[in-house]
Parts: structure tokens; C-alpha cells; sequence
């Protein structure tokens, strides 16, 4: 599994992301190639076969241009599921500072190939989250447009709670002058039942949220949720084909 995981952390071109930032999205699926038709019909993106000794996983683009990662999900215990990675610039630091305010870390940093070092970590409440230190592949090569990386929701318990510890972790990409965040934290009652546990719900763009959504359905996704409007624009909660959960988002 950490192999597994390890080896989709990051794609993209050079620069990088400061701490904090979402800077990577993988999906863990049973079936790689169903995911292959799924989001390449929805979001238009194609797909590069494995890089050499990077197991069973393939990088999407869009335009050319590394948007995430769909992994082969080796555990059928694991959940099948989008992961958000922020990026850091020592992932052993940050996972002792995790450690150190309440979190887990899940999977110890691990070094990928000269990618970069990937780890798993769980906040206070078990919302799962990935972090990655760039190598030679700091993230995204596009954002903020459809088909792409939008924003990232943490539906959690206590949001307050939420805001101290993730804004202790990656205070100047949350709170500093001129931040930007593509993350949000909202309580899981707003969206979900109260008995989900509590979560980061991974957004992609698209330029007609309806329009969308019919597509989800005729590939053999569903829609959960919405759509509805938040702060930062209209939102449909969908899952894939093979049930991995992510959003719509029309800005």
C-alpha cells in the first residue's frame, strides 16, 4: 500500500507550491482502466502510462498538462477514494508537528524515485490527508480551470477545532498576508448525514455544474448531494463509477 501510494504523489512542472498549498490529488481505484473512462469522458483528460518502476498508476493530464494520479487499490479493505496532498518543504518536520498537535501520521515520508517525499497523515478527527515535499515534481501543472483541481472541503466535526490545528500546521498559506486558500472546513452536517466521519472532499472544476452531472450519471456515476451553493460557487457531490466521492464546482 505505501509503495502504492507513494509512487502517485506528484507530477508537474518546476516552481512547486508553498506549504500548505493543495498541490496533488490521487484516486485509489479497483479498476484503473474503468477510471481511465470515466473522468477522461467527463473532464477530458488523457492518461500517460506508468513511469518506470512507479507500480500500477497513471498520471491524467489535461492539455498536456499533470492535473492527478489513479492508482490501482491493492487493499480491498481500503477505501476507495480521492486523496489531497499539501505541498511542504520537509515532510518529517511537518509529520512531527502533526504528531505534536493531535494528528497521526499514517504512512511515514517516503522517498519517490527523486519525485519528491510523500507521506499520510489524519488530523485530530481522522480526516485523511497527504503531504508532499517536491523532488523533481512539485504538483499540478494546471489548476482553477474545468477539468482540473478547484478547491478542496475538510468536512469536519468541530470546525473551529479544524481551523486551529490545520492553521497551526500551514498558518501562511491559510492566514498569512495575502493568502488564497483552495481549502475550505465546513461541519459534515451541512452536506452529509451526521454519522460521516469526517472527511476532505476533493473539487474539480467544470463549466456547467447540471451539464455535469448528467454526465456523472451516464457514466455510471451518481449524484449524493446539492447541487448547492457555497461561498466559493455552485457544488454537486458525485461519486465516480466505482464510488470514489468527489465534487462539481462551477465558480
Amino acid at each position: 500500500m505505501a509503495e502504492n501510494r507513494a509512487s502517485v504523489y506528484a507530477a508537474g512542472p518546476p516552481g512547486g507550491f508553498p506549504e500548505g498549498v493543495p498541490c496533488w490529488v490521487d484516486a485509489q481505484l479497483p479498476d484503473v482502466n474503468a477510471g481511465r473512462r470515466f473522468y477522461g469522458e467527463l473532464f477530458g483528460w488523457t492518461f500517460e502510462g506508468r513511469p518506470e518502476g512507479q507500480g500500477d498508476s497513471v498520471w491524467a493530464r489535461l492539455d498536456g498538462e499533470p492535473v492527478a494520479a489513479l492508482a490501482h487499490k491493492t487493499d480491498g479493505r481500503m477505501p476507495t477514494v480521492w486523496t489531497v496532498y499539501f505541498a511542504t518543504p520537509d515532510a518529517e518536520s511537518t509529520a512531527r508537528r502533526i504528531q505534536a498537535s493531535g494528528g497521526q501520521v499514517v504512512m511515514a515520508p517516503l522517498p519517490v524515485d527523486g519525485l519528491g517525499t510523500g507521506a499520510l497523515a489524519a488530523d485530530p478527527e481522522g480526516a485523511v490527508f497527504g503531504l508532499w515535499q517536491p523532488g523533481s515534481h512539485p504538483g499540478f501543472g494546471v489548476r482553477h480551470r474545468p477539468g482540473a483541481f478547484a478547491w478542496a472541503q475538510l468536512y469536519a466535526r468541530d470546525t473551529e477545532a479544524a481551523n486551529t490545528f490545520y492553521g497551526n500546521l500551514f498558518h501562511a498559506a491559510l492566514f498569512g498576508p495575502g493568502a488564497a486558500p483552495d481549502f475550505g472546513r465546513a461541519p459534515v452536517g451541512d452536506v452529509f448525514p451526521e454519522v460521516m466521519p469526517p472527511h476532505f472532499l476533493v473539487h474539480f472544476g467544470v463549466e456547467d455544474c447540471e451539464a455535469a452531472i448528467g454526465a456523472v450519471s451516464r457514466l455510471g456515476g451518481r449524484l449524493q448531494a446539492g447541487p448547492f451553493t457555497a461561498s466559493y460557487g455552485t457544488v454537486a457531490v458525485v461519486t465516480d463509477s466505482q464510488g470514489a466521492s468527489f465534487a462539481l464546482l462551477q465558480r
